[in-house]
């Protein structure tokens, strides 16, 4: 008899699209404290995209299977658990192997999906939210009346912020996206869209704040941007980088775009930051990896979010793990609104 294997997203190398590729192999087995998850579906995130191109210093070395979130059935418990049980549906965090048939996980990093929340919904709902969540609520602390600027505001993070921020009283969110997507950002919640392709942003938003600039600037671009977000800020505000999508072009890692890329990077002193009564925070969940109570509780509220219709994760496209350099290429063309997954059935 064949023992039973699995299928997984496996990133040969450093690259381009090519680089990616479906292999086999053995069935993980859940240790102590874990369960393993059959997946349905997997998250795509951006980070996929700079790990692929070498610029994700948090990932593996290749070859690697990426992936922080998945949604499936529980098909195994490892030693002292005792659920979810076998055959439970649940969304889970993963510290990379999200992207294939099977993954373990620990126990309490995985939440019984609500009746209404399918497995699309679910996989969506992990990694966009909770960060969405920790920029907000944890490090952002958003008060009634903010103004907030967000950048990418169609993608899954950005969506999220616009949901979220819908709970707070009389928010009002400055977007930056491309033309094409004002119509459903203000559909969704933004007061006001720019694009940044068209003029100065920043003097558009300083227009459109009348001058009063935002509360929060909320910013996964890098580079010169975040000085620029930094001049926008009103006394008191808070600028809070998340990204540096700005380093991915192309195809391949352009090590000249990286290092002008770094060159630009604003340097705040504490005294510069006294002086204009401002502050700056950086957030990363990966590096947030072993707060697993932080974790569980915030995911725990947004799943109850969800139950209650206060958030509705949307999913962009779902593409089978065979056309998974399809998958990349349509997120890294930032062309996507809303999540992008991986159904790892097909």
């Amino acid at each position: 008899m064949v023992p039973p294997r699995m299928r997984s997203l496996v990133n040969t190398a450093h690259g381009d699209f090519g680089v990616l590729a479906v292999r086999e192999g053995p069935l993980p087995e859940p240790g102590p404290g874990q369960l393993r998850v059959a997946v349905r579906r997997a998250g795509l995130n951006f980070a996929d995209i700079a790990a692929r191109l070498g610029l994700y210093p948090d990932a593996p070395r290749p070859p690697m299977v990426m992936g922080y979130e998945v949604s499936g059935v529980v098909d195994a418990l490892g030693e002292g658990v005792h659920g979810p049980p076998v055959g439970s549906r649940v969304l889970a965090l993963t510290r990379f192997g999200g992207q294939a048939t099977h993954v373990c996980v620990p126990a309490d990093q995985a939440l019984l999906l609500p009746a209404k929340m399918d497995f699309d919904q679910a996989a969506a709902l992990p990694v966009n939210y909770l960060t969405a969540f920790h920029l907000l609520f944890f490090v952002g602390h958003l008060r009634p009346h903010d103004r907030v600027l967000l950048h990418s505001a169609a993608g899954g993070v950005g969506l999220a912020v616009l949901q979220l921020c819908q709970l707070g009283e009389g928010v009002e969110v400055f977007a930056t996206a491309s033309a094409a997507k004002h119509a459903l950002l203000r559909e969704a919640g933004a007061a006001h869209v720019v694009d940044p392709k068209e003029g100065d942003y920043a003097a558009a938003i300083h227009r459109l704040a009348g001058g009063r600039g935002v509360h929060m600037a909320l910013n996964p671009l890098g580079g010169r941007s975040w000085r620029k977000d930094y001049g926008l800020l009103a006394p008191a505000g808070h600028l809070l980088c998340y990204g540096y999508s700005g380093l991915v072009t192309g195809e391949r890692r352009s090590l000249p775009h990286v290092l002008g890329g770094l060159a630009t990077l604003p340097r705040w002193s504490p005294l510069e930051l006294m002086g204009d009564n401002k502050t700056v925070s950086g957030v990363n969940l990966g590096k947030l990896w072993d707060s697993r109570e932080l974790f569980s509780r915030a995911l725990g509220q947004l799943v109850r979010l969800f139950q209650e219709g206060k958030v509705s994760p949307r999913v962009d496209r779902v593409f089978p793990l065979s056309q998974a350099a399809e998958a990349h290429r349509h997120l890294q063309s930032r062309q996507s609104v809303g999540k992008v997954l991986l159904d790892v059935t097909g």
